[in-house]
Order: C-alpha cells, then structure tokens, then sequence
C-alpha cells in the first residue's frame, strides 16, 4: 500500500473539462504526445493543424504549472506520462430541412486528462550472475 502512496506522489494531473470538440477528434492528437517530452509536446502541438490542439496546449501548460509550483519539479525533466479524453455533453440543436422537417445537430463536448511525470533514467547492473 505504501508503494501505490509513492508511486502517486511522482505524478501530476490537470483536467480541462468542456472541451469543445469530439472525443473522436481528439484522441490521435493526445496519442501523439504521450511518452513524449513536454518541450517537444507543446512543439508538436504549436505546429500541429489542428484547431482543438491549442486546447490541449493550453492543459499541458496547465499541468506543467501544477508541477512547478505545487511540486517543485524541474520542467526540463517532465513527461507526458498519459493523456486520454472521456465524453462531456452533448448540445442538442435542430436546423430547418425541406417540406417542413428538422434535422438534429449533435455539439458534442470532452474531458482532457493530461498526467505528468518526473523523467528518471533508471541505471540498469549488466553482467551481473550473482
């Protein structure tokens, strides 16, 4: 049980809640930035074509914040550890058809989670048989 404690002590989280855009759109954009650097994320997020992009930017910056001041990690060392989106709601609106007939339009709203850790390389013993 202790380990599990530790474990979520190396961890920061940041959520940004009613995001306007489908989780559909979103999830190739949060699968591209996971186990990258977050210098290199907000890079790839800068460039990317993507309207909903300066969102997600917008909640990395977010969680690097959190860890700098709430944790006194150094940014240099961060990692986008998982990013993953979850349905919000749905608008419901209705447009004018032909013959006097109405058809639906579905605004649907996300959830951004991005979670960040402290990178550490770990230094693995080679060669030992004992």
């Amino acid at each position: 049980m202790k380990k599990d404690n530790i474990n979520n002590l190396k961890l920061v989280k940041s959520i940004n809640k009613n995001v306007r855009s489908s989780t559909r759109k979103l999830k190739p954009i949060l699968k591209s930035i996971v186990g990258k650097r977050v210098n290199l994320a907000i890079r790839d997020l800068t460039f990317s074509d993507k309207r909903i992009s300066n969102d997600v930017k917008k909640t990395i910056s977010s969680a690097i914040a959190n860890a700098e001041n709430n944790y006194q990690y150094d940014i240099d060392k961060l990692i986008v550890k998982e990013a993953y989106c979850g349905k919000q709601i749905v608008m419901k609106r209705f447009r004018a058809r032909a013959k006097g007939r109405a058809a639906p339009i579905l605004k649907p709203y996300s959830n951004v989670t991005i979670i960040l850790q402290e990178y550490k390389k770990i230094e693995e013993k080679h060669g030992t048989k004992s």
